[in-house]
């Protein structure tokens, strides 16, 4: 196993150096190692790596997204209002419409099968756009309209009603029916997981301002683990009520680091924002490098070009999803073509999901498989490239 992380971490940070080198994005060079030591193609790393890998990923987005809610400024967030809600789930239809509408066509799925390729492929991935849009608030790019802030939410709760979606047409694929309080599981997954977490963020808050009274200071150092700590527990308690109610744990833990940044001095949230900045910087290496490694290149040969026809079609039914939702708003054209370009980056979810019907024995499995992987390939670095190229180009600097 620690030849496996010195793997990770080596081989990744001096392939994430050398693609920033020639002005690339770093991802690109950490999902390329994870696919190349993958046990696909090389076959380095250890398999008890590889048992873990979910719950590693898993970690690594818990790092981002507590930086990401140290970060956010929530009376920007409600100047966003509605479009913020929207962006959380129309894009996501949008593309699954397209999907339907067109995988029976190009890749000879039935409609059910298109739902469900359409549920894997429509999430956003948080980890590509999530540590840009923290970025982009710390540095004030777009603040003013607060672009990064809505874009941040939405990627956020995006995945959630892709999740629940991707079950409820895997139950039907697999001949089975869906049932409203499926579709109910949404917004109750939602709201519950904001008060969960707000309520676990203002008990952490009351703990540290009862210590500093008493004269215990506790570092920053020390919150960190407390909160990271705060955050396992939080996800834990998504696994054990998942099955009697639904609930998010990964929006508990953003409206957790809301609540504290609320609550408490600025110079104490900059300073546990700045120390989990630090600790992404190991976080994310481990992040891409397992995505990469948890895609199969071999599907990815057989996909062929219909699949990447889908996959840009599906993309432009997923822009138009979110140029609806920026109608009657009072950002611009550049600033509307930054929030398409922010929205097309998918990764982690595909990585996790994309092998489940295939696993399940649905005779789409291996084109789902497939087209996930190339999707991956292809807008993991167009969004990253897209994010990072455009920004000065198309929101304006707050000064």
């Amino acid at each position: 196993m620690l030849l496996s992380l010195a793997i990770i971490f080596l081989v990744g940070l001096s392939a994430a150096a050398v693609f920033e080198k020639i002005g690339l994005p770093r991802i690109i060079g950490m999902l390329g190692v994870g696919i190349v030591v993958s046990p696909y193609v090389l076959d380095l790393l250890d398999p008890s790596i590889l048992g873990i890998s979910s719950e590693l990923r898993r970690i690594a987005l818990i790092i981002i997204l507590i930086k990401a809610g140290l970060s956010l400024n929530l009376s920007d967030l409600k100047k966003v209002g509605r479009p913020a809600v929207m962006m959380s789930f129309v894009p996501a239809c949008c593309e699954i419409a397209g999907y339907v509408v067109f995988a029976p066509i190009l890749l000879g799925v039935d409609r059910i099968e298109a739902a469900v390729m359409g549920a894997v492929l429509s999430a956003v991935s948080p980890a590509v756009v999530v540590p840009r849009m923290v970025r982009l608030i710390e540095d004030k790019w777009g603040t003013q309209r607060s672009i990064p802030q809505m874009i941040l939410a939405g990627a956020s709760c995006d995945d959630i009603f892709v999740i629940v979606l991707f079950s409820t047409f895997l139950t039907m694929a697999q001949g089975g029916s869906a049932k409203v309080m499926d579709f109910l599981n949404i917004p109750i997954s939602i709201v519950l997981g904001v008060l969960l977490g707000a309520a676990v963020g203002l008990l952490v808050y009351l703990l540290f301002e009862s210590c500093y009274q008493k004269g215990h200071r506790i570092r920053n150092s020390t919150k960190v683990i407390i909160l990271l700590g705060t955050s396992f527990l939080l996800m834990s308690i998504e696994t054990l009520i998942n099955p009697y109610v639904a609930l998010s744990g990964l929006l508990a833990v953003v409206a957790m680091a809301c609540v504290i940044k609320l609550k408490t001095d600025k110079g104490v949230s900059s300073g546990l924002s700045e120390k989990f900045g630090k600790l992404w910087i190991a976080a994310e290496v481990m992040l891409f490098v397992l995505v990469g490694a948890a895609v199969d290149i071999r599907y990815t040969l057989s996909a062929g070009g219909m699949a990447v026809l889908m996959i840009f079609t599906a993309l432009a039914f997923r822009a138009v999803g979110v140029w609806l939702c920026l109608f009657g708003t009072e950002l611009n054209t550049k600033e509307r073509i930054f929030c398409v370009i922010a929205y097309l980056p998918k990764a982690t979810v595909q990585a996790a999901i994309g092998s489940v019907p295939l696993s399940l024995g649905l005779p789409c499995g291996k084109i789902v498989l497939s087209v996930a992987v190339l999707a991956i390939l292809i807008t993991a670095p167009l969004g990253a490239i897209g994010i990072d190229r455009t920004y000065s180009k198309l929101l304006q600097h707050e000064s």
